[in-house]
């Protein structure tokens, strides 16, 4: 089972590797309530190991403060590694010095680009309250799209994203390598 926010990656990589897998998708929109990430991963857990052997858990960390790492231990099931996303597509080295060079440095994925009127206009309340973009935003300096599959319109959302911030937009292409590799020693650990 996958995390929605990078789902369409997760099986992109297992068709390309072959692998004889299916995907399960958990909502994306339960990053911005990490407290529910354990219990709904749990619940999805158990509900497939009904119809599968084995099953893995593809989220990272997630800001769920170890809770997720405690429920995948007790239910003997691996995750992804890394503390989020971000990690999992540029690499937690890459991703320390971007942040190290700039704090205030928003992140996207070419999910949450593509997304971030339901992920964040929305969910934050700025279609209804404008006003709070500087409130949530004020402090930050950039946005960053690491692009994992550049498309002229994933770079409009991109863009998009960013003018919605009221922040420049850098781009740094990251592939979904780094995310294969880390599927491929979950498949092995399972």
């Amino acid at each position: 089972m996958a995390c929605g926010a990078i789902a369409r990656h997760v099986r992109e990589v297992a068709v390309r590797r072959a692998w004889p897998v299916d995907v399960h998708v958990l909502p994306p929109l339960l990053h911005n309530r990490p407290e529910r990430i354990a219990a709904a991963v749990e619940a999805r857990v158990v509900e497939l190991r009904a119809d599968y052997a084995t099953v893995a858990v593809g989220y990272a960390e997630c800001g769920t403060s170890g809770v997720l790492d405690a429920v995948c231990a007790r239910l003997g099931v691996p995750r992804l590694p890394g503390a989020h996303c971000y990690d999992l597509f540029a690499g937690e080295r890459r991703l320390q010095e971007l942040l190290a060079a700039e704090p205030g440095t928003y992140l996207l994925t070419d999910w949450l680009a593509a997304n971030v009127d339901r992920a964040v206009v929305t969910e934050l309340g700025l279609d209804r309250h404008p006003e709070l973009r500087d409130a949530y935003f004020g402090h930050y300096r950039r946005v960053v799209w690491l692009a994992q599959h550049p498309t002229p319109r994933l770079r409009a959302a991109a863009e998009r994203a960013a003018a919605v911030l009221g922040l420049p937009l850098e781009t740094i292409v990251v592939g979904d390598a780094l995310l294969e590799e880390a599927l491929t020693q979950l498949l092995r650990w399972s």
